[in-house]
């Protein structure tokens, strides 16, 4: 294992070397050309002809330039062989190859002559390669004929090859510095939110166009105005010949220790008509295509609506008094997943109808154990707990999902969306607990077990229209949710409480059946109208109303006399009922000009809240009602020096109304040793929001940088109340802490360049943390106000070269240093580590290829934790393709070699630091045989 201090000495160097190569390349790039166009028979200047250089081995684009007053010139060039293109609209194409080398580092083409197409000859017209890259307004275009990729690469091989875009050994893409969470396919939704379904599976030889661009809401592109949503977007176009036929592939794996995977994957395209379907079964990890969106339309188990969060969130899914299974794996366990859908996507009458659907069935089964230790702090005294768990997780869950679009003539259109889950999860969990303090210590065996079943339905329509006057414009949103979640488990926990002396003082038993059922309807609608007011200036109304009808039934049953759990215990159980309306106004303006765009406004909402204590009914405080206003002040100014080059300045300011499970008066006893209990007195807390970002980025050079960061305070925050007794139970309540303002910061640096020709290199570096409080009290020494900081800084330079048919390798490193402090203790809980990655593929003769990845990570020890951590996980395998078109592979690999995976993480949260250690996959090999199918009309390119 290699120490800290050689990885640090490393980094180090590493980045000297890199500055000192970054010197020496800028050095060499002195080559330059310039020249001057004009009109062939007028002399007249071309003002804005576009000036490209090409490579005239490959006609990949290098630079280019515009014509200014009649010149052009560019600068930085290598040496080497080129094509100089001259583009004019109207005119025909310029082309001319010319040479750089050491005896001619400039080249002045003098007066370039430029045709009109109109009087240019048939037998004289130039015809050139289209270019690599193009730039079209916001969209950078790539051409994937200028880009060439192994025999029956995916798009996710396409993607690593296309400058500025980088793909990490898990298929997340990032491009200009930021996350791309949406692919389509000719501008559709291929199985929803899931970006690895196109990626990992489409064929590379099937595209005929890459878009990156970032996608605005439907609102925004509707009517045109920034509203600051935004989303970075892939978007495979097709080629016209690989739209008619069948393709997919089948993997089947088979390894030691009993693991296995297997996928089919059918995709049936016919012109405008796309049909696909997949299966997956297997325990490696790979959960399955399709599972990503599970939060979609709400379809996560909590429904907040009334943009901003101006109604409160009512609980679904996992808020119950027992543990809960999401459905998600995190790299805890062991993982049995079995997934699969099917897609339906077309067009008709003339694109002006639309249908996109997707069904998703599948099912996960998580087994394992964790080890938590937590340090709890409390004024004058601290709590340390030792917890071993061991849980067995499953859920299956089905979702149907459609969008209908249609255009109801050429100013007006409609778009529907409708979606249904139907889940289904059990929990069995066992946990043994022993906590120490300084007067005593407990222990705690407990078991729980719980049933959940959730179904969830949501609808809603949006219609646009526009007039005929330019950016005056109507849209009406409206929408249904609709979640019912019901839940029933056992509870049954056996604490012993001892003193100093190790004495046993007294135990406590818990054996109750628990049903939790919660109801929650939520309707919401809003209104927006745009006015030019000017060419340059707009304003936007809007209006909505929203309503939110639900139920929240919680009881918990003692055993009776028979043996049945049959007895109420009234202190654990509650029957709310919830009505909230919500009217809201909005008004805002939007400034565009030249290369600025500002836009402020706020909205304001008046809240009318009424909850119901059906247990209560005869009590006087059984009702509760509240009418409160929200606002929601923002304002944004953005700046865009070119296409590629923009700065933007944004303030937001939003009011946070407590979730109900915040509210809702009822004891909820899960972990008998730490009590939670609503408090119905919460008010609301609000919140301002600052932050910034610079980008610039080059497509020529692959050089990019991006600089964002946001700094935010929250007044009358909603913080922990924590109360302990002597004997080491602990009530968790929330509370508004006034006098006080939280704090959130994030900043993030990201630079990147081509170096030594076709090489990309980037740094990184990046700090986020936050400062808040907690009220504590404990018996023996009061309540004292807790102040705990918490903020991480880490860098990373990183490395990476794709050569075709050879290798491609990545490297990637740096430190990371965390700032964990509470005002309870006297010491710092700081803690410093190091992260590392890496991997390489080799292309052999024979159609064999090698690989392998590695990842390092190291913690070192903290005064609340005294054992540091280290684990390098190192994979490896070999791949042996068949066929002429190699569409068969089998390979052979190796998971964590060297058998260190182990789960491990560590936090701190108010007053509570925590480390847990958890099963993961450790090493295994696998066997695998892959068959790529294709049978298009267009046929396969020939190798």
């Amino acid at each position: 294992m290699v120490p800290f201090k050689t990885f640090m000495k490393i980094t180090i160097t590493a980045l000297i070397i890199f500055c000192f190569c970054t010197v020496s390349v800028f050095a060499q790039n002195s080559y330059s050309i310039k020249g001057s166009v004009a009109d062939t028979a007028s002399n007249a200047k071309l003002t804005n002809a576009t000036v490209a250089i090409l490579n005239a081995k490959d006609s990949i684009l290098q630079k280019f330039t515009r014509v200014s007053d009649g010149t052009f010139a560019i600068n930085n060039l290598k040496k080497g062989k080129f094509i100089l293109m001259i583009t004019y609209s109207g005119y025909a194409d310029y082309v001319e190859h010319f040479t750089l080398d050491s005896t001619k580092v400039s080249h002045d083409f003098g007066r370039v002559s430029m045709t009109l197409k109109s009087k240019l000859l048939a037998e004289v017209i130039i015809k050139a390669k289209a270019a690599a890259v193009k730039i079209k307004g916001d969209t950078t275009e790539f051409n994937a004929k200028a880009f060439t990729v192994q025999p029956n690469a995916k798009v996710e091989d396409l993607l690593k090859e296309l400058p500025g875009i980088q793909v990490d050994k898990d298929g997340k893409i990032t491009a200009q510095g930021q996350t791309v969470s949406k692919v389509l396919v000719d501008g559709e939704e291929f199985f929803g939110d899931d970006p690895t379904l196109v990626t990992k599976n489409l064929r590379a030889d099937m595209v005929d166009k890459v878009q990156l661009y970032d996608k605005t809401s439907d609102q925004a592109a509707f009517t045109g105005i920034d509203d600051g949503q935004k989303t970075k977007t892939i978007n495979i176009k097709l080629k016209e010949d690989k739209k008619n036929g069948y393709f997919g592939k089948i993997d089947a794996e088979g390894g030691t220790d009993k693991y296995y995977q297997e996928q089919i994957l059918f995709n049936r395209f016919k012109g405008k008509e796309k049909f696909s379907a997949y299966g997956t079964i297997g325990n490696t990890g790979k959960i399955g295509l399709g599972w990503e969106d599970n939060s979609k339309y709400g379809g996560g188990g909590n429904f907040e609506f009334g943009d901003g969060g101006d109604i409160m969130i009512f609980g679904g899914g996992g808020n119950d008094d027992l543990d809960s299974f999401d459905g998600r794996y995190s790299g805890e366990g062991i993982p049995l997943a079995r997934s699969g859908g099917l897609h339906y996507d077309t067009k008709w009458n003339g694109d002006k109808q639309s249908i996109n659907t997707n069904y998703k069935v599948g099912s996960l089964d998580v087994d394992g154990t964790k080890n938590t230790l937590t340090q709890n702090n409390l004024p004058g005294n601290y709590i340390n707990s030792n917890t071993d768990q061991t849980f067995n997780n499953h859920m299956f869950r089905q979702k149907l999902d459609a969008t209908y679009q249609i255009k109801l003539d050429t100013t007006s259109n409609l778009k529907i969306m409708v979606d249904g889950t139907d889940k289904n999860s059990t929990t069995d969990n066992t946990y043994n607990t022993t906590s120490v303090r300084s007067n005593g210590s407990n222990t705690n065996n407990r078991t729980i077990n719980n049933d959940a079943t959730q179904k969830i339905f949501n609808a809603s329509a949006f219609y646009t229209k526009k007039f005929k006057k330019k950016g005056r414009t109507f849209s009406l949103n409206v929408s249904d949710a609709y979640n019912k979640n019901d839940t029933k488990g056992n509870l049954k926990s056996e604490i012993d409480y001892f003193s100093d002396k190790a004495v046993l003082d007294s135990s406590k038993v818990v054996d109750q059946f628990k049903t939790t059922n919660t109801l929650s309807n939520v309707f919401a609608s809003n209104m927006t109208y745009t006015e030019p007011l000017t060419k340059a200036f707009s304003a936007i109304v809007n209006y909505g109303v929203n309503i939110n009808n639900g139920t929240s039934d919680r009881r918990s049953f003692n055993k009776a006399s028979s043996g049945q759990y049959t007895a109420l215990d009234s202190s654990l159980s509650n029957d709310f009922k919830l009505n909230q309306v919500s009217n809201q106004f909005g008004l805002s303006f939007n400034y565009k000009k030249g290369k600025s765009t500002v836009y402020f406004g706020s909205r304001v909402s008046s809240v009318n809240f009424k909850q119901i204590d059906e247990f209560n009914s005869d009590n006087a405080n059984s009702i509760i009602t509240r009418n409160f206003v929200n606002w929601f002040p923002q304002a944004s100014f953005q700046y865009r020096f070119s296409q590629q080059r923009s700065v933007r300045i944004s303030y937001y300011g939003n009011t946070t109304q407590p979730t109900i499970d915040q509210i809702q008066p009822v004891r909820v006893n899960t972990d008998p040793l730490n009590i939670t209990l609503g408090n119905p007195n919460l008010k609301p807390s609000f919140s301002n929001r600052f932050s910034a970002s610079y980008n610039s980025y080059k497509v020529l050079s692959g050089e990019s940088i991006w600089v964002n960061g946001s700094y935010s305070t929250t007044m009358n925050p909603i913080v922990s109340n924590t109360t302990t007794d002597n004997s080491g139970n602990s009530t968790y309540q929330s509370s508004n802490l006034h006098g006080k303002q939280t704090v959130n910061v994030y900043f993030n640096a990201d630079y990147g360049r081509k170096i030594f020709g076709e090489m990309n290199a980037g740094l990184e570096a990046s700090a986020n943390g936050s400062t808040y409080y907690n009220l504590a009290t404990y018996e023996l020494t009061g309540t004292q106000l807790n102040k705990t900081t918490s903020y991480t800084y880490s860098g990373q330079f990183s490395l990476s070269k794709y050569v075709q048919k050879k290798y491609d390798a990545r490297i990637s490193a740096g430190p990371t240093y965390t700032l964990n402090s509470s005002s309870l203790q006297t010491t710092n809980n700081n803690g410093r580590g190091f992260n590392a990655n890496g991997s390489f593929n080799i292309y052999l003769p024979g159609k064999f290829q090698v690989g392998s990845d590695g990842n390092y990570q190291y913690n070192a020890k903290t005064t609340s934790f005294d054992q540091d951590f280290k684990r390098f996980i190192l994979n490896a395998n070999i791949t042996k393709s068949f066929m002429k078109d190699e569409s068969l592979k089998v390979a052979v690999s190796g998971n964590d070699l060297l058998n260190q995976n182990k789960g491990y993480t560590r936090n701190g949260t108010a007053n509570v630091f925590t480390q847990e250690r958890y099963t993961s996959i450790k090493r295994y090999f696998m066997l695998s045989v892959t068959w790529d199918f294709n049978h298009m009309v267009g046929g396969t390119p020939k190798k």
